[in-house]
């Protein structure tokens, strides 16, 4: 809390006061008596130098009965007792930033609690806004500090930010399902451009200057050439994905009135779960391919829909990229740092820069399985393009990002871990 901080501040400034105090008077036994003062160049004596200190701060610095050199022994030890205090202070980096956190809006969401999770394991302090529309309270870490509310909300973000230390934002909370963003636009233009403008308000009155964004390759709509550059047009074929971008653009626009730093991540499909499978994917309902796929040997659905096997790919179904949701969350944090660290604003992709086909997802989780997984192969599903794969090099160059689950086993590995455990998500839980 910013009072505590304060607090703990206002403290550190008294002993650092009285530290320099006994500083000053050692130094002042130690040469006094050797240097010629007064109008007949007489020397001042150890006496004289605690009665002066006497007359300045009304206080006895030390008993007369102790010698000068016994009190200057006392005072080093004393000098050496708060410099080894200080350094720890300084290691545990619980002096400069003293409860300051990072905001995670969409903290109890998928990609949000990994993210929450990757930055507890890093040593942040974290504070998580969720409404808990789609995410789960279940999901956040339990040494988040959870705020329950709606980033459309004015007045409670405005207390959030009051309330905490916020050092930087990292924004989930957004609406992410194409399918419903056509059937509901109006939905999608409240939820992610209403409460995104309410928030930068919010910003721009506290003085929070620096906002990592999760956006999405649905900006690019459908791609002139792969893998899709930040460079590509952006023409969305979809609202989400126009919300999206329009939300990039704000944060642009913002950052030249306001000096506002902003990053934003665009890509396609986060998928598996944390390795220590205490969080996961759950989505109601579920639109995602591994999960779906998963629910058959889960015994939730008895087959998996393939949509279209005459593609111009190797095997005919669509290439995606696919991103272990650990990944996201590093580069999220990564982000975040490269913005603490001075760095300008700008946009990377992310991706495994290859692609996997849908037969090669169903492949791959019949083996992590042991299930025969039946295919049932259907017509193509309209607006569906061959091949989405994003290059990431920038994000590699520039943040630093390295993926450590790009194996597409280890990845399906790793969800089906968390949905044997928890085959109906949290709500069993």
């Amino acid at each position: 809390m910013k009072e505590e901080k304060k607090k703990i501040q206002n403290n550190f400034i008294v002993a650092a006061g009285l530290l320099a105090l006994f500083i000053l008077y050692t130094v002042a036994i130690m040469f006094v008596d050797v240097q010629p003062i007064g109008p007949q160049g007489s020397s001042v004596g150890f006496a004289e130098v605690n009665q002066y200190f006497h007359t300045l701060f009304g206080v006895n610095m030390l008993l007369y009965s102790i010698t000068d050199w016994l009190s200057i022994a006392v005072l080093f030890i004393m000098f050496g007792f708060a410099m080894v205090g200080l350094v720890q202070l300084i290691k545990r980096k619980s002096l400069f930033r003293v409860d300051s956190s990072i905001l995670v809006l969409g903290g109890a969401g998928y990609i949000g609690s990994h993210t929450v999770y990757e930055l507890i394991a890093a040593g942040e302090n974290v504070v998580v806004v969720d409404n808990l529309e789609t995410g789960f309270r279940k999901a956040v870490h339990p040494d988040a500090q959870f705020y329950l509310g709606d980033i459309r909300d004015k007045a409670f973000i405005d207390s959030v930010f009051e309330k905490e230390d916020i050092d930087g934002v990292i924004h989930f909370a957004a609406s992410s399902q194409v399918g419903e963003s056509m059937k509901d636009p109006l939905k999608y233009y409240s939820n992610n451009l209403c409460g995104t403008e309410v928030l930068l308000e919010s910003m721009v009155v506290h003085g929070i200057d620096k906002i990592v964004f999760s956006s999405t390759a649905a900006t690019y709509g459908e791609p002139e050439s792969i893998p899709i550059l930040e460079t590509d047009p952006t023409v969305p074929t979809n609202c989400y994905g126009e919300t999206k971008l329009s939300m990039e653009k704000m944060f642009h626009w913002t950052s030249i009135a306001h000096n506002l730093r902003y990053v934003s991540l665009r890509y396609f499909n986060a998928c598996g779960a944390h390795p220590n499978g205490k969080i996961g994917e759950a989505h109601n309902p579920e639109t995602h391919l591994i999960p779906l796929i998963l629910q058959v040997p889960n015994h939730q659905r008895e087959y998996i829909s393939i949509f279209g096997t005459d593609y111009d790919t190797k095997d005919g179904t669509c290439v995606r990229d696919y991103i272990h949701v650990n990944d996201l969350a590093q580069a999220h944090i990564l982000a975040m740092n490269y913005l603490r660290n001075g760095g300008k604003s700008d946009i990377f992709n992310l991706g495994n820069g290859v692609g996997f086909t849908v037969k090669e997802v169903v492949e791959t989780a019949r083996e992590v399985t042991g299930h025969p997984i039946p295919a049932k192969e259907e017509a193509r599903r309209a607006g569906d393009p061959s091949t989405l794969i994003a290059s990431s090099g920038r994000a590699k160059g520039i943040l630093g990002w390295k993926p450590q689950y790009a194996d597409l086993r280890v990845i399906i590995e790793t969800a089906w871990k968390w949905h044997q455990a928890h085959p109906h998500g949290y709500k069993a839980d």
